[in-house]
C-alpha cells in the first residue's frame, strides 16, 4: 500500500474524499499539533541530578571488575 499527501481546495475537500472513498481508498485526517499536550508529556519526563549519574556509574564499574570463573 502507498502513501499519498494532498493539498485540495476547501471548497472541493468533501466531493474528492467521497470519490476516494467510493473507489475503496482509506482517507485518514491529520491530527493538528497539540503544544499544550506535548508540553505536559515532557513534564513527565524525569531529571536525574549528578549524585544520581554518580551512583549509576559506581555501580556498572563494579559490574565491570567481577572475573568469570573458569
Amino acid at each position: 500500500m502507498e502513501k499519498l499527501t494532498i493539498n485540495i481546495p476547501d471548497s472541493k475537500s468533501e466531493a474528492v474524499k467521497q470519490f476516494l472513498k467510493e473507489i475503496g481508498v482509506i482517507v485518514q485526517m491529520v491530527k493538528p499539533f497539540d503544544k499544550t499536550a506535548y508540553r505536559k508529556k515532557l513534564d513527565r519526563v524525569g531529571v536525574w541530578s549528578d549524585a544520581n549519574i554518580k551512583s549509576i556509574e559506581e555501580v556498572r564499574t563494579s559490574f565491570d571488575s567481577f572475573k568469570s570463573q573458569e
